[in-house]
């Protein structure tokens, strides 16, 4: 397991996260994989997860904007996981793009909490932390050793 991923988890741990993974996406065969997790039994690392072209897509992946949906209603329609996230008493998450520097997005970090989790001040720390990371998580071999369409490293 990477120390830099297991650092990145810590803070985001002590800010009220429950679940966090970080994935990559791999154009080429529609999917998104799974390089990082705190709950290795229900998403275990190096699973994967399909990639749609749609509106969470959109923003993403294409905008490099955050993802945030407060109650399990908002996030359904998005993550075909939905059911299992809600079993495990979770009701918001907080998907944020990796932004790496020539402006592309090479992968997320996917925060799940209770419901009503993502108020405004959390998401400014959350902001705060991957602004900390983001060199450490794009410059760790493990986040790109799963992707094989993006064109960065790894490929």
């Amino acid at each position: 397991m990477s120390a830099t991923f297991l650092a990145f988890e810590q803070d985001c741990t002590a800010l009220g996260t429950r679940l966090l993974t970080i994935t990559t996406h791999d154009l080429a065969r529609s999917l998104f994989r799974r390089v990082h997790t705190s709950h290795p039994a229900e998403y275990p690392v190096h699973g994967t997860k399909p990639l749609e072209l749609d509106a969470w897509y959109d923003l993403c992946i294409t905008r490099a904007q955050p993802f945030v949906a407060n109650t399990p209603a908002a996030f359904a329609a998005f993550f075909f996981d939905h059911a299992l996230i809600t079993s495990m008493g979770l009701g918001s998450a907080a998907n944020l793009p990796v932004i790496a520097a020539d402006g592309t997005v090479p992968g997320t970090v996917n925060l799940l909490a209770e419901e009503g989790h993502f108020t405004l001040e959390r998401l400014a720390a959350y902001h705060a932390v991957m602004a900390r990371h983001r060199a450490a998580l794009l410059s760790d071999p493990a986040f790109f050793s799963a992707q094989i369409s993006h064109g960065g490293p790894g490929v």
